[in-house]
């Protein structure tokens, strides 16, 4: 209780045990989401869609090589307008960002207001991108009618500066210099900043935000939750210069648009109203004259140097209310704010006073208590109290993580018509060939500082996350990508924005399977609208990705940056063609869950009966090619990748990687049932056993399941292969770690393949954390840190080959004990040791925190969850991006999964 009432305000009072409704009758938020479903109230409308990094990114950059972080960096942010979205903390919009709102601080002592987080580019961290603040999301539902967003900031000045210079001075076998390394949390001197939104309608938001002082001292805050217009009327285009306005008075601001209407931020107690404009300040930047006397940063220039930079006639596209809160040592105060649409355009008359008393508290705690009993309703009450936590701030960083994502790459590629033209190399250079995309949507970010732009395989792991909350959100992100405006012509799905012609693992079927099922295996609609985009892609996959025509697939670095001994996504070292073992396993396993998709369609359509044989066909191919073209080595037991020299020789690249262990997601049944209900794909596989007996070890293996029927395994690892391919992956000298499985074998720690081609060597070594080799960029790393998304798809990978074996089929686990498991108790296992890098171990320490005291033991710290995107192959440490609730937000479904 003790730490309760010294830290209020923190994670302890987010979740609250009550009955478990299950119907949407009796659970507001499921009602919520029904009406947003059925288009009767748009409870989506408003959200976190705000993204906490526009500088530094693809879409701002406009300089002739491509270099994001030099062209538009953290110093310009606060004056420069933004061409193509925005930027804050805790920050709201609406889904077409018209408006957008967010929380601003000063210390007093900081040479800028905090109106966003700070961060170091590529250049200049020694491990890559990386943000130097902590924040948390700690709750959301998924109309967002409940959000609570958590920020601690230093009482001292912020080290801007020594956190730019110490790193730059660091190397790559250096730690990261991080916010904490200064010192500046000392004694707890910090503000606590607590921002809960609660809506009352889908455009009516409570917004009450908490300062605590942590500190032993009597203390100051500036607190200025902001408003403003995004800039789309200063860049030239043709009938889209009209600027709307924001007018201040007493404590409020009045916003007006011509499509939005009239828009209302109001608060209680005596703030400030100060006004400038959303345009850039020309002067500063560049010492040339500007379209507006009170440019973006003039509020950042008036409360930090007293400066006159406000519009004296309180009227701009951007307003911030100002608070001056004194606040005792220990204690805390409360501002009140409701931001509202008041009424549709014209709207001249000055809207009513906001309720900012009692019908405000009714709302606040109406919410609340509707987000605790939807989350009780979702998660199992065999889960512990830890666990229930970890989930549903999973969760909530996933609802957080979603962004307006907004990029015309023709108008980006050829310049506005209000701005200088761009270099002419753009023409040719980083996405030209994705002129025709157009983006304007709200997607899943995989983490909205680091990678604020979505990335097509991220985002297919965080669809299934979502589906458990939100199935119709999951379902639309996936339609999203595959429609024309996103899948090019030519059916390739856009990677993300640093290059939308990268190649990510084909994963879309299999994400739109599990959302399928999640949402009850019914929504046929949409897996017909997946598959029929899909065919486009897989088509792609063969015509651009099988060079030789041998079923055996390239694809480049898919995603697994520096898992190999060169980087597979640039010019070979040598004349040849490198034949992939994981791109041979995506694509099987894609052959798989369309063919399962043309099984499940096909009751309702026996045209799909076709398509299911053609993708039945296709996969024995695929998996039969893996052995005939070498890329199985029988004495390792292991899939190797191959180099393919223009001599006809090949070279095994026996890399001992998770590259290895993806053939085994290539798997599915097909059962009696199946068989009598398509007959047609029945006969072809008899007639392929009999004709083809080449592919028997791919589709030939049978026995009966639970219910005593006949059923057929297709498995690219076949009944032998298995049990000696786990052997390697549950070796705790390989791949088995006490935190799951690690990306490369740690046998490579005393023994690093190596390689010498075209008179180059090249090594891949173990490294459980960051890598020491650029080969891929800063922070890329798979050469032995656990990653979630690669662990999820072998867990899940068992269970399928379980349902097939059942309890017949055991293997030692760990290899070497003695003790042997079934399959189903192998994928628990490795799901409870997951989960557990998050959870409290027995010294009351959660494993991704590592050595960091502070977040270990404070009680201020120790329950918000970051989710990071890898983690130390030995220790479990957190690594990489430190928000990357995307795809690790597996977590969430692998104790929805293991405690049902």
């Amino acid at each position: 209780m003790a730490a309760v009432e010294k830290y209020p305000g923190g994670v302890e009072d987010v979740r609250v045990i009550t009955d478990r409704p299950t119907s949407a009758t009796s659970d507001p938020e499921r009602h919520r989401l029904a009406q947003a479903d059925a288009g009767e109230q748009d409870w989506r409308a408003w959200g976190p869609y705000l993204s906490e990094r526009a500088w530094g990114t693809v879409r701002e950059d406009y300089s002739e090589h491509g270099t994001a972080w030099d062209y538009f960096p953290h110093d310009h942010a606060r004056s420069r307008a933004y061409r193509w979205n925005d930027d804050g903390m805790a920050g709201v919009c609406d889904d077409r960002q018209t408006f957008c709102f967010a929380l601003a601080l000063w210390n007093g002592r900081d040479p800028i207001l905090k109106e966003r987080m700070f961060g170091l580019g590529g250049d200049g961290g020694n491990h890559g991108e990386d943000v130097k603040e902590y924040w948390w999301y700690l709750d959301s539902t998924p109309t967002h009618s409940w959000m609570r967003w958590r920020y601690h900031y230093p009482q001292a000045a912020f080290p801007y500066d020594e956190l730019v210079a110490v790193n730059a001075l660091r190397g790559r076998d250096d730690t990261e210099y991080e916010l904490v390394d200064t010192g500046i949390f000392d004694d707890d001197r910090y503000w606590a900043v607590t921002v809960d939104y609660a809506k009352a309608s889908p455009t009516d938001m409570c917004v009450l935000v908490t300062v605590a002082n942590r500190g032993d001292e009597d203390a100051t805050l500036h607190v200025l939750p902001t408003l403003w217009f995004r800039n789309t009327w200063a860049w030239g285009l043709p009938g889209a210069d009209r600027v709307p306005a924001l007018h201040g008075t007493g404590s409020r601001l009045v916003g007006e648009h011509w499509v939005l209407g009239q828009l209302l931020l109001e608060g209680d107690g005596d703030p400030t109203p100060l006004l400038c404009d959303n345009e850039t300040n020309a002067e500063r930047l560049w010492g040339l004259a500007g379209r507006s006397a009170y440019p973006k940063d003039g509020i950042n220039d008036h409360v930090v140097a007293g400066a006159a930079t406000v519009n004296p006639e309180r009227v701009g596209t951007k307003g911030a209310l100002h608070y001056v809160l004194d606040v005792p040592a220990g204690g805390q105060r409360q501002i009140r704010l409701r931001l509202t649409r008041t009424a549709p355009p014209p709207a001249a008359d000055p809207p009513a006073p906001a309720d900012l008393g009692d019908g405000f508290d009714t709302v606040l705690w109406a919410r609340r208590a509707e987000a605790n009993r939807f989350f009780d309703s979702l998660i199992p009450a065999a889960a512990t109290a830890d666990e229930a936590l970890i989930a549903r701030q999973a969760i909530a960083g996933l609802m957080w993580g979603k962004q307006f994502y907004h990029f015309d790459v023709k108008r980006w590629l050829e310049g506005d018509p209000g701005s200088a033209p761009p270099p002419a190399g753009r023409r040719h250079g980083r996405n030209s060939a994705w002129w025709h995309m157009t983006s304007f949507d709200v997607f899943s970010m995989p983490d909205p500082w680091e990678y604020p732009w979505y990335a097509a395989w991220d985002l297919a792991f965080h669809c299934v996350t979502i589906a458990r909350v939100d199935p119709g959100f999951a379902k639309e992100q996936l339609l999203l990508l595959l429609r024309e405006w996103y899948l090019h012509p030519n059916g390739q799905i856009p990677a993300y924005e640093w290059a939308f012609g990268d190649v990510n693992p084909p994963v879309h079927a299999w994400a739109a399977l599990k959302v399928f099922e999640i949402d009850g295996s019914r929504d046929h609609e949409f897996l017909a609208r997946v598959m029929q985009k899909l065919l486009l892609n897989f088509t792609w996959w063969v015509n651009r990705k099988d060079t030789g025509g041998n079923n055996v697939f390239e694809g480049g670095f898919l995603g697994l940056d520096n898992v190999g001994p060169f980087d597979r996504s640039a010019a070979l070292p040598v004349a040849g063609t490198l034949e992939q073992s994981d791109g041979t396993g995506w694509m099987a396993m894609y052959a798989l869950n369309l063919l399962d998709m043309a099984i499940v369609l096909a009751e309702h359509d026996h045209a799909y009966t076709d398509t299911a044989t053609k993708f039945f066909e296709h996969f024995a191919y695929i998996a039969a090619a893996a052995y005939e073209q070498g890329l199985w080595d029988a004495e390792d037991a292991f899939f190797y990748d191959v180099l393919r020299l223009a001599d006809g020789t090949k070279v095994p690249l026996k890399v001992r990687s998770v590259v290895g262990l993806l053939p085994l997601a290539a798997v599915t049944r097909l059962t009696a049932r199946t068989m009598r209900r398509l007959p047609e794909l029945g006969a072809r596989l008899r007639w392929f056993l009999t004709n083809r007996p080449e592919y028997a070890d791919v589709i030939g293996a049978r026995r009966l399941g639970p219910d005593g029927t006949q059923q057929r395994l297709l498995s690219m690892v076949g009944p032998e292969q298995v049990v000696r391919l786990l052997a390697r992956m549950l070796d705790t000298d390989e791949f088995l770690s006490e935190y799951g499985l690690r990306t490369l074998s740690r046998a490579h720690l005393d023994k690093p393949f190596t390689v010498t081609l075209g008179g180059q060597e090249f090594s891949v070594g173990y490294e459980p954390a960051e890598s020491t080799s650029g080969l891929f960029g800063g922070n890329s790393n798979w050469r032995g840190p656990i990653w979630m998304p690669t662990n999820f798809l072998l867990i899940n990978a068992l269970r399928d080959h379980a349902a097939f074996f059942g309890d017949d089929l055991q293997v030692e686990y760990p290899t070497r004990s003695g003790v042997k498991h079934t399959l189903d108790e192998i994928a628990d296992d490795l799901s409870a040791r997951l989960i557990s890098l998050f959870t409290r171990d027995g010294w009351g320490r959660r494993p991704i925190y590592g050595a960091a005291q502070l977040f270990q033991t404070h009680p201020d710290w120790r329950d918000l969850i970051c989710f990071p995107e890898y983690f130390h192959g030995d220790n479990g440490a957190g690594l990489g991006a430190w928000h990357q609730t995307g795809w690790t937000a597996l977590v969430a479904d692998l104790i929805l999964t293991r405690r049902r």
